[in-house]
């Protein structure tokens, strides 16, 4: 019995690991359906740059799916009463890592950037960090369709 639950927590711990996300070196990739629109350009220079965290929304589905593998887990502890509390135990304990995991995968590392623009107004832009170490004193482009910006040199 303890065995079993060891690879259920084992397989558990697993299943979480393969949903971090995998973030991969070099530009952002465009949203589906954003190239084929008209973009606005305007030419400015950085003002100032600092890395932020975006924290993306959470589904819920980390907390459910920590919680049966918990639940299970539990339930290979324990006899009678004792099973009954391991149970319980592994579903709440099993809720709160998957809402945490779930949480820490949807997070992304992302840049402010305040920009001085050529006509003399002020953006800031927040977009993911694609490594592209924009500076203050850079030369950028503001690319803007009206409803999403990115900066680019």
């Amino acid at each position: 019995m303890i065995t079993a639950a060891r690879v259920l927590i084992i397989g558990a711990c697993a299943l979480l690991t393969a949903c971090a996300p995998a973030y991969v070196a070099g530009p952002p990739p465009y949203a589906a359906g954003y190239g084929p629109r008209m973009q606005g350009v305007e030419v400015g220079v950085v003002e100032a740059a600092r890395p932020v965290v975006v924290q993306g929304p959470e589904s819920g589905a980390g907390a459910f799916g920590g919680s049966i593998l918990g639940g299970l887990a539990g339930s290979a502890i324990g006899a009678g009463a004792g099973n009954a509390a391991a149970i319980f135990g592994g579903i709440i304990l099993g809720a709160l890592t998957g809402s945490a995991v779930e949480r820490t995968a949807n997070r992304a590392p992302a840049v402010e950037l305040t920009l001085r623009l050529d006509n003399g107004r002020t953006a800031t832009v927040v977009q993911p960090d694609a490594g592209e170490a924009l500076r203050p004193g850079d030369r950028v482009r503001l690319l803007s369709d009206g409803y999403a910006m990115r900066v680019v040199r």
